[in-house]
C-alpha cells in the first residue's frame, strides 16, 4: 500500500509524519477522521514532497488554496448535460465496482472523448492526486459540473457513500435531460409552423399582392381600407426591408437586456405563469424539478438550507425562485418550508401537504421522492396539452391573416366588376 508523508497544520519545526492509504483522497479523509489537519501531503517517494511553493499547499480544513491555474472556472462547459449524466453514471459504476477514485477517473478519461473533455478530466485527476477531494476538484470545474452535481458529490464524500450518491446524481441529471428534450420536441413543431406562417405572409404581401393590385389601379378612385393597409405594408417592406430587419434585431436586443434586469424578469416571469396553458406548463416543469431535486439532495445528506439554495437554481422562473428565497429565510429562522410555499399560490396544494407532512414526520426526502414521479407525469401531460393546443391556435391566426389579405385583394376587384356592369 502506498505511503504518504504529511505535515500537520501548526506542527512545530515543520516535522512530517507518514500514513498508509490506497490513494491521496483516502489518506486525507483518514487524517481528518483522526483529528489531524494536513497542510501538505505527498507520496513518500516523490522527490517534490514538501518542496513545492506555497501556492501548492492545501488547507484541508477550510477552503482549498486555489493553484495558479484556477482560471479553469472561466472555461466553457466541457460536457453538456447528457454527457455529464453519462460520465457521472460511469464513475458511479466504477466506484461501486471497487475501483479507487483516481483509477476510476483515469479509466473513464481513456475512453473516446473530445480534447476539451480530456483536458477537463486531466485537471480533475491532477487535483485529486494532489490531495483534493472530488468535490473540490469539481468545484474548480463548476461550469461543467454545476452546483447541483457538486453538492451531491460533496454529500457522497461526507457520508462515505460516493458511489450510491453519484448514481442518484446521474438519475437526476438523466431525468432533467429527458424533461428538457420532451419540451424541446414539443415546441419544435409549433416553432416551425410559426416560422412558415411568417414567411408565407411576407411573400404574399411583398410579391403577390402588389402585382394583383397593379391591375386595378386607376379604375378605382379610392381603395378600400383593408387594401390600403396591405398595400402600405407591402410598399414599406419593399422599400425599407433593411430598416425592418434592423428594427427586429433592435427589439430582440432590447428584450434581452430588459429580461436580464432582475425587476423586469420577475414581472415577466410572473406574467408568464398567468398565461393559459403556457403558465401551467411552466409551473408544472418547475414543480417537478423542485420535488425531484430537493428530494434527491436531502436524501443524499445535503442540509435542508443548502438543498433549497441549490434547488432554487433549477426552477427556471424568477417568481418561483423568489418563493424559494422566502422559504430559505423562513427555514433559517426556524420556521417551516410549507407556509411560504402555500402563500405564494404557485405550488400545488398536494405538494404543500406532502412537504408539511414530511417536515412533521421527519420523512421529507422519502415523501418527496415518492411524489416526484407523480409530478413528472403531470408535467408530461402538460407538455402534451401544450403541443395539442398550440398548433390549432397558430392555424387560426394564419387563417385570420390570410383572410384579411384575401379580403384586401377581393374588395377592389369586386368594385371594378360592379363598375363594369353599370
Amino acid at each position: 500500500m502506498p505511503t504518504f508523508a504529511y505535515r500537520a497544520v501548526g506542527s512545530a519545526g515543520g516535522g512530517s509524519t507518514t500514513i498508509e492509504a490506497p490513494d491521496r483522497a483516502t489518506a486525507v479523509r483518514e487524517l481528518l477522521r483522526r483529528g489531524v489537519t494536513p497542510s501538505a501531503l505527498e507520496p513518500i517517494d516523490d522527490s517534490r514532497a514538501f518542496t513545492s511553493s506555497p501556492t501548492d499547499t492545501q488547507d484541508f480544513a477550510g477552503e482549498q488554496a486555489q493553484p495558479q491555474s484556477s482560471p479553469f472556472i472561466k472555461r466553457g462547459r466541457a460536457l453538456n448535460r447528457a454527457e455529464l449524466a453519462s460520465f457521472i453514471r460511469e464513475l458511479s459504476t466504477a466506484i461501486q465496482a471497487g475501483l479507487p477514485l483516481v483509477m476510476a477517473l483515469k479509466t473513464i478519461a481513456k475512453q473516446g472523448r473530445s480534447d476539451a473533455q480530456r483536458q477537463m478530466l486531466t485537471r480533475v485527476i491532477d487535483a485529486v492526486e494532489h490531495g483534493q477531494s472530488l468535490g473540490d476538484a469539481a468545484q474548480r470545474e463548476e461550469r461543467t459540473f454545476g452546483e447541483l452535481t457538486i453538492g451531491l458529490i460533496r454529500a457522497g464524500e461526507a457520508s462515505g457513500k460516493l458511489g450510491e450518491v453519484l448514481k442518484q446524481a446521474a438519475d437526476l441529471l438523466d431525468k432533467d435531460v429527458k424533461l428538457r428534450r420532451s419540451i424541446q420536441a414539443a415546441t419544435l413543431y409549433p416553432v416551425i409552423l410559426l416560422g412558415l406562417i411568417v414567411v408565407a405572409i411576407v411573400v404574399v404581401v411583398t410579391f403577390i399582392v402588389p402585382k394583383i393590385l397593379e391591375s386595378v389601379k386607376g379604375q378605382i378612385t379610392q381603395m378600400p381600407w383593408p387594401t390600403r393597409v396591405v398595400q402600405g405594408l407591402a410598399d414599406f417592406v419593399g422599400s425599407y426591408w433593411w430598416l425592418l430587419i434592423l428594427g427586429i434585431a433592435g427589439v430582440m436586443y432590447a428584450a434581452g437586456r430588459i429580461y436580464a434586469m432582475p425587476e423586469w424578469r420577475l414581472a415577466i416571469d410572473r406574467s408568464l405563469l398567468k398565461v393559459p396553458i403556457l403558465g401551467r406548463l411552466l409551473r408544472d416543469v418547475a414543480v417537478a424539478r423542485f420535488t425531484r431535486t430537493l428530494g434527491t439532495l436531502t436524501g443524499a445528506g445535503v442540509g435542508v438550507l443548502q438543498s433549497l439554495r441549490i434547488t432554487r437554481a433549477t426552477l427556471g422562473n424568477r417568481a418561483m425562485e423568489q418563493v424559494v428565497d422566502q422559504v430559505v429565510e423562513q427555514v433559517a429562522g426556524g420556521k417551516t418550508i410549507a407556509d411560504p410555499m402555500e402563500r405564494s399560490g404557485y405550488f400545488p396544494p398536494m405538494l404543500v401537504q406532502i412537504v408539511n407532512l414530511g417536515e412533521r414526520s421527519g420523512r421529507l426526502e422519502e415523501l418527496l421522492e415518492q411524489a416526484a414521479g407523480a409530478f413528472e407525469e403531470k408535467t408530461e401531460q402538460s407538455v402534451k396539452l401544450f403541443t395539442t393546443a398550440l398548433p390549432p391556435v397558430l392555424v387560426v391566426l394564419l387563417a385570420c391573416v390570410v383572410g384579411f389579405v384575401v379580403l384586401a385583394i377581393l374588395m377592389p376587384l369586386l368594385s371594378v366588376q360592379e363598375a363594369a356592369f353599370r
